[in-house]
Order: structure tokens, then C-alpha cells, then sequence
């Protein structure tokens, strides 16, 4: 038991430490950045198994560019040139990818029939089968 008694509990916090770690708003963001750039994985991994095929959801986007983001600004505060660099461009293909699925959405056609998004350049309806026109929506 002395293992839980030696994670810092008893003076840790007193001192500005947890977990052998010197706590101060720097530390929180750096560490915030790992949390949320970790969790994109958690994301795509549950889509993948929710559909049961490969899917790389929206969330998996915008968490990878606040992630790096978060851990650009500390690597900046650290003056560590080395993860200013792994960070520096990392935010390029998460825009991307986000306008690319913005474009995407933009160019799904709405059928006249029964309302149901349907993917561009479709002449018919999945769910209807009705015909559809040409004009795209406008983007969500």
C-alpha cells in the first residue's frame, strides 16, 4: 500500500505536486492537449465499431486540430523547438479535411419527394427512388 501513499496524496498538493507532476497552468495545458488529442482515437475507434466499418467521424477532426493546437502552445511556452515543429504544421490536413467535408455536405442533394439527404451526383432517391433535381444544398 505504500505505492498509493507514494503518488503525492498526503503533501502533494501542498507543495504544487500530483503524481510526480509540478502543477501550474502551463502543465494543465499540455497535459489538456494530450487528453483531447488522445481522445480523438477513443472517437474514431467507437464510430468504427458502432458502424462496423472504418469511419473517421467529424469530432476525430476538430479534436486532432485543438489537440495539436493546445500542445503547439506549450511547446512554444517550453521554447522546445523540436514539438514546435511536430506541431507547427499538423493543423494543415485537419482544415483540409474540414473543408473537405463541408464541400461535401454543401453538394448533397435534398430529394423533392421524402426530404432524404442524398449523395451528390445521385440521379435518384435511396429511400424513394424518386428523381432527383441538380441543385445541391446549401452547406450545414
Amino acid at each position: 500500500m505504500d505505492w498509493l501513499t507514494n503518488l503525492n496524496w498526503h503533501d502533494g498538493f501542498s507543495h504544487g505536486r500530483f503524481l510526480w507532476i509540478e502543477w501550474h497552468f502551463w502543465k494543465v495545458i499540455g497535459w489538456l492537449g494530450n487528453l483531447v488529442f488522445f481522445s480523438r482515437f477513443v472517437v474514431q475507434w467507437y464510430a468504427t465499431e458502432k458502424k462496423k466499418r472504418v469511419v473517421v467521424p467529424l469530432a476525430f477532426w476538430w479534436l486532432s486540430l485543438a489537440g495539436s493546437f493546445l500542445l503547439l502552445v506549450y511547446s512554444v511556452w517550453k521554447k522546445d523547438s523540436v514539438f514546435i515543429f511536430a506541431y507547427a504544421f499538423t493543423w494543415i490536413p485537419y482544415v483540409r479535411n474540414l473543408i473537405i467535408h463541408h464541400r461535401h455536405v454543401g453538394a448533397h442533394l435534398d430529394c423533392p419527394s421524402c426530404g432524404k439527404s442524398c449523395a451528390p451526383n445521385s440521379n435518384f432517391c435511396s429511400a424513394c427512388g424518386a428523381r432527383l433535381t441538380t441543385a445541391p444544398n446549401v452547406a450545414k
